[in-house]
């Protein structure tokens, strides 16, 4: 499927690496006034629900998407209202799908705290979650941004299909590359792409650009997923149980390529690890073990890096400002990221 990725990688455009703090400070004002924006949309006179939410705000991420609205509205304009808007909806559409997951997965810790399924119930973590993605569409009708709701209901119903292929696939035993590239292209790039398309729309008419915007936000997904599934054969913690994807049978890049390096019986043998609904912790290090061995470590950072250069080489093609600066900054961040 990708021939001339693992020669490019080796060509990754790499900086003096930055902190997190670091990149985002042009846009700090923005993502402040951001959090004030998001805090009202979330409001509500239910007793129990404001209690939920409030639990919710106190779970703060790294703010990576509503950041990728405001730098890519700098590109071309100065931050509008239009841009909070565009970021709110993104923020409550991206936190409903966590804790759906999370609901999904059973999982216990989100973002460092007890997750709200494990505080409440899975059925207030669902109710959470349709209220969340209620005020993200009520967000959009309030303000009249029919074209950001356009984009945005586009990319959920490619999240869905993407968390419906990886399902199928799960419980087929049958991913390989092509496909894991069509799952993570939807259920994860098509968010952080609607990200950039959407922040260039808030200062931006011109629909060749949003375009543009929508193909660097989706190469820098494809990256940002596959910097993810590296965690889980590595040693970085990045809030989740360590192995997890293993435990719950999640085929993934560096895994995929390792078995096509390997021998037929050693195939037969890891597959048999992998499919094991539960493994103990010596299985899983034989499994990391495998991956490593049989080079998928290296063949997933180079692909990374490849989808990486992608978006950097198109941000290129922009004019040289402050502003393209910060943003490949982030997205040199997203996959030179520890945690």
């Amino acid at each position: 499927m990708i021939d001339t990725q693992l020669e490019q990688a080796t060509n990754f455009k790499r900086n003096g690496k930055k902190t997190l703090k670091e990149i985002t400070n042009p846009v700090s004002e923005n993502l402040s006034e951001f959090r004030t924006f998001y805090k009202q949309a979330l409001r509500t006179d239910v007793f129990v629900l404001d209690k939920i939410v409030q639990y919710l705000l106190r779970q703060k991420g790294k703010e990576i998407r509503p950041t990728l609205v405001f730098m890519s509205a700098q590109l071309f304009g100065d931050v509008t209202e239009r841009s909070y808007v565009a970021a709110t909806m993104i923020e409550l559409l991206h936190t409903a799908t966590l804790i759906h997951d999370d609901v999904v997965d059973e999982a216990e810790i989100r973002r460092g705290f007890l997750s709200i399924n494990k505080v409440w119930t899975n059925k207030a973590g669902v109710l959470l979650g349709d209220f969340l993605l209620s005020k993200g569409l009520l967000t959009a009708l309030d303000y009249e941004e029919f074209k950001l709701l356009k984009v945005l209901s586009d990319a959920v119903k490619k999240m869905s299909e993407g968390e419906l292929r990886q399902f199928k696939a799960a419980r087929l035993f049958n991913m390989d590359e092509e496909y894991y590239f069509k799952v993570i292209s939807e259920k994860t790039a098509s968010l952080i792409a609607a990200c950039c398309e959407c922040g260039a729309i808030s200062t931006s008419d011109d629909e060749e650009i949003h375009q543009k915007m929508h193909d660097i936000g989706m190469n820098t997904g494809i990256a940002f997923q596959i910097r993810d599934d590296l965690f889980d054969y590595g040693v970085d913690d990045i809030g989740k149980p360590k192995r997890n994807d293993i435990q719950e049978r999640k085929v993934t890049l560096p895994f995929i390529k390792a078995l096509e390096n390997a021998s037929l019986m050693e195939t037969i043998r890891i597959r048999h690890l992998m499919w094991k609904r539960k493994k103990s912790k010596d299985e899983i290090e034989r499994i990391v073990q495998f991956v490593h061995e049989k080079g998928g470590m290296d063949y997933a950072r180079s692909i990374m890096n490849d989808y990486a250069n992608r978006a950097l080489d198109e941000l290129s093609t922009l004019p040289q400002s402050p502003e393209r600066e910060s943003f490949e900054n982030l997205i040199k961040f997203i996959i030179e990221r520890k945690k």
